[in-house]
C-alpha cells in the first residue's frame, strides 16, 4: 500500500508552488498531489472560509463533497471552530458527523492559516479505512500547510 512520504511531498509542493500566491491555485495543487500520494486518501480537499462561521467547498479530489459546512457542524466545523486538528478514527462515533460520502470510515481535518494567522479554511482528508490517520500524519500535513500557506 502506497503511503505518503512527507519529506518528499514537501520538496514536490515547494517546486510546484514557488512564487504562487493565489490561495485557490495552491489548494488545487496541494489537493491533487496529496490525493495521489497515499492509498488511504479516499477524498482530499479544502473547505474555505467564505463568511463568518461558514465553510464552502474548495478544490478537492474524489467524489462530491458537501457544498457548505457551518463551523458548528461536523469534523470540518470543529477544526475551523477550535483551530485544532481533528483525527477521527471512526466517523460514526463522532457526534454530529456530516456524512458527505457513505464510504468514509475515518477522517483527519487540519485548520489552514495564512502567515498573519488568519484562518483560510480546513484541509479535509477522508479514508474508506477505519483509524487510517495518526499523529505522524497530523504533523506531516501541518508542516506542508505551513510551508504552502503561511510563507
Amino acid at each position: 500500500m502506497r503511503r505518503i512520504d512527507y519529506a518528499e511531498m514537501s520538496k514536490t509542493l515547494a517546486a510546484l508552488t514557488t512564487g504562487e500566491t493565489d490561495q485557490v491555485a495552491l489548494m488545487a495543487t496541494m489537493a491533487c498531489e496529496l490525493h495521489h500520494a497515499d492509498d488511504r486518501f479516499d477524498w482530499t480537499g479544502f473547505y474555505r472560509v467564505t463568511a463568518p462561521d461558514l465553510l464552502k467547498i474548495g478544490p478537492y479530489q474524489g467524489g462530491h463533497g458537501c457544498l457548505t459546512i457551518p463551523f458548528d457542524r461536523g469534523v470540518c466545523g470543529a477544526a475551523a471552530r477550535t483551530g485544532v486538528t481533528q483525527i477521527v478514527a471512526d466517523v460514526d462515533a463522532f457526534p454530529g458527523h456530516i456524512a458527505c460520502a457513505s464510504s468514509t470510515r475515518s477522517e483527519i481535518v487540519l485548520p489552514v492559516w495564512d502567515r498573519e494567522g488568519v484562518l483560510l479554511g480546513v484541509l479535509d482528508i477522508d479514508s474508506d479505512q477505519p483509524a487510517a490517520f495518526d499523529q505522524a500524519d497530523a504533523a506531516g500535513l501541518a508542516a506542508l500547510l505551513e510551508q504552502t500557506f503561511a510563507r
